[in-house]
């Protein structure tokens, strides 16, 4: 092998190495402190969170995108970097200078019926055919657009056109964006130290007029009237909050017991003294709003202290996933991923043609997938301390986690059979899956609160992780399965070498990993039945997503069988295998698109189109696979 061929594994080792290491060292602040700002722990969907991650998963829901883009570049100009607000600088806007935020584009929009009605085709923003509105824009429209949400809401999803869905979208964004923009401070207010100290000011004669009113006394009205004018936009602020920003004030008591800041401001009634928390607040209001960095960065590290008496546990979780929202490890590990199936791609193409270039190319995929499955399960475990829970308890946990099964059973593979064939099923199913992840975020906090009868870290440690594991598996013996035809019809590669009989090894495969799906989802399945019997009364209940674990477990079982009494042989296995992908993508996907049963926690039938062309191409390649020998490329020669 030539030098440079040697040296190339170790370049793209060491290429990718450099990169993870570059965006896990922590960043430092800018004269603002942004960052420390984001840090700071609320809570919101039963969680502490950090005030980032609120940030971000609100605009997944508005926006689609994690951040916005201040500058929208044309998509070939992938290389340059357009302007953006990260989204705590975003967040920022929101509180405390609403009326530069009611300028960003961030409101997505795409269907064109609803442009159209709404008479929005002149304004707004394009991109890639989508186009962004700011809420100036559509603040005119808001009641027409809640109103039609109203209607829409009245039908079942599954009947609801696509303009439906897509207004019941806007409003909801719409809806989050309202709500946000009241958590720390009344909409409207310019001066919210100010406003706390005329409320405090006014609170002590305005209680005496109120109680005077209720007892039919004589009122002083302009004490009354001075009073309520602040309670009242109090009032709405609270009624309005989105998260929940102000700690309680006796942890020990109720550490949950987390409010908004004009719920914390109305219960001063009661004390008289309004909540520190809020006092900070006020302060990064004012100075945010006026540009005083100093007196901002101040009142965050004031607060921080504050919170440092009692709230050390918040302060350490709010920090800690802050990192990990900034790392952004599973879209590093996704990039690994493509690049590894690029490299083991190359390696089996020139596989009998340039064997020093395939070896090159196979080494530098080997090395990378073994970086992508460290970064990847970095990530996972350390998602998995944030959560405190195992690594599945929803379906974008599972698809992280069947990416995270199907790597490690690609490096075994890769292990056994040096070819390429493991770290290209690595690469692929990392790829796909992590992208399928991403998707599933776009619903907004992927870490929330868990359903009651979820709630039980022993079983979500068995079976529903062991029945990941079955999905994985199955996919992985589909993913080999699709390399055997594709390759086989289209190129020489399966014969490209006599010393090897690449289309026996890659049989051998796709039978061993069947064994191991048949293992772990029939094991799967009956922990599940356990479970069952345990939280509802029954073992079994015909629930369409027990039967599409059940529809898993048979056909493995049918391909074992199959193989065993020889009904088929390597191409008839190649065949069976590749429809498991097409029974787990339902099983996984499918059942949650019903919206019916006690497994439909992730109802999701946006994704019918995708797996239903997934459906296409699988029985696509089963047509392929069925072909007469004579027109397989990697055969031809063998028959001629």
């Amino acid at each position: 092998m030539k030098p440079i061929l040697k040296f190339l594994p170790w370049f793209f080792l060491a290429l990718f190495a450099t990169e993870i290491v570059a965006v896990m060292l922590p960043k430092k602040d800018g004269d603002l402190h942004v960052a420390e700002f984001g840090r700071l722990p609320a809570l919101l969907n039963g969680r502490i969170q950090p005030l980032d991650s609120i940030a971000r998963n609100s605009l997944l829901q508005i926006r689609s995108t994690g951040d916005v883009p201040l500058e929208l570049l044309p998509s070939w100009q992938f290389w340059r970097h357009p302007k953006k607000l990260k989204s705590t600088e975003w967040l920022l806007e929101v509180f405390f200078t609403p009326e530069v935020a009611d300028t960003r584009a961030i409101f997505l929009i795409h269907h064109p019926d609803l442009i159209s009605e709404l008479k929005l085709g002149d304004k707004g923003v394009e991109k890639s055919g989508l186009r962004y509105y700011p809420f100036n824009d559509l603040s005119p429209l808001t009641r027409e657009i809640m109103k039609q949400a109203s209607k829409a809401s009245e039908l079942k999803a599954e009947q609801q056109t696509s303009y439906q869905k897509q207004v019941l979208k806007l409003a909801n964004a719409i809806n989050i964006y309202q709500r946000l923009k009241s958590s720390i401070q009344p909409e409207g207010t310019e001066n919210f130290v100010q406003l706390l100290a005329d409320y405090q000011a006014a609170l002590p004669d305005g209680l005496k007029a109120m109680k005077a009113q209720q007892a039919g006394r004589e009122v002083d009205d302009a004490a009354l009237q001075k009073f309520m004018r602040i309670a009242v936009k109090i009032e709405a602020a609270a009624n309005t909050s989105y998260p929940r920003t102000v700690p309680p004030l006796d942890p020990a008591a109720d550490r949950e017991g987390w409010s908004n800041v004009g719920a914390s401001l109305l219960e001063t009634v009661r004390g008289g003294e309004i909540q520190p928390a809020v006092g900070f607040y006020a302060r990064m209001a004012n100075a945010y709003a006026h540009k005083n960095n100093s007196e901002f960065n101040s009142a965050v590290a004031g607060y921080k202290n504050w919170l440092g008496k009692d709230f050390v546990r918040e302060l350490k979780k709010g920090r800690a996933e802050y990192y990990f929202n900034q790392a952004k490890l599973f879209l590093h590990a996704t990039i690994i991923y493509i690049v590894v199936f690029v490299l083991a791609g190359g390696a089996l193409l020139t596989f009998g043609s340039w064997p020093n270039l395939s070896e090159s190319f196979r080494r530098s995929a080997s090395y990378l997938v073994g970086l992508a499955f460290v970064v990847h399960t970095f990530a996972l475990v350390y998602r998995m301390v944030l959560e405190n829970r195992p690594p599945v308890t929803n379906l974008y946990s599972s698809a992280i986690f069947i990416g995270w099964g199907a790597c490690v059973l690609g490096l075994v593979l890769e292990r056994i059979y040096r070819v390429g064939f493991g770290s290209a099923v690595a690469g692929l199913a990392g790829f796909v899956t992590l992208i399928i992840s991403h998707n599933l975020a776009l619903g907004g906090d992927t870490m929330e609160m868990m359903r009651a009868v979820l709630d039980t870290n022993f079983w979500l440690a068995t079976h529903v992780v062991v029945v990941t594991l079955g999905y994985a598996s199955t996919f992985v013996a589909g993913v080999l399965a699709m390399a055997y035809v594709i390759l086989g019809v289209f190129t020489p590669t399966l014969a490209a070498r006599k010393e090897l009989d690449l289309s026996k090894a890659l049989a051998k495969m796709v039978y061993a990993i069947v064994c191991f799906a048949a293992l772990f989802s029939f094991t799967g399945t009956v922990l599940g039945g356990i479970w069952a019997d345990q939280s509802w009364g029954r073992f079994w209940g015909w629930d369409p997503k027990e039967n599409g674990a059940l529809l898993i477990v048979i056909w493995n079982a049918l391909i074992l069988h199959a193989r065993w009494g020889g009904i088929v042989k390597d191409r008839g296995l190649i065949n069976l295998a590749i429809f498991g992908n097409v029974i787990t993508a339902w099983s996984w996907f499918g059942t949650n698109m019903l919206g019916i049963g006690l497994h439909s926690y992730g109802f999701m039938d946006a994704a019918f189109k995708w797996l239903m062309l997934f459906v296409g191409s699988q029985v696509a390649l089963i047509v392929l696979g069925s072909l007469p020998l004579k027109m397989w490329r990697s055969f031809q020669q063998k028959l001629a």
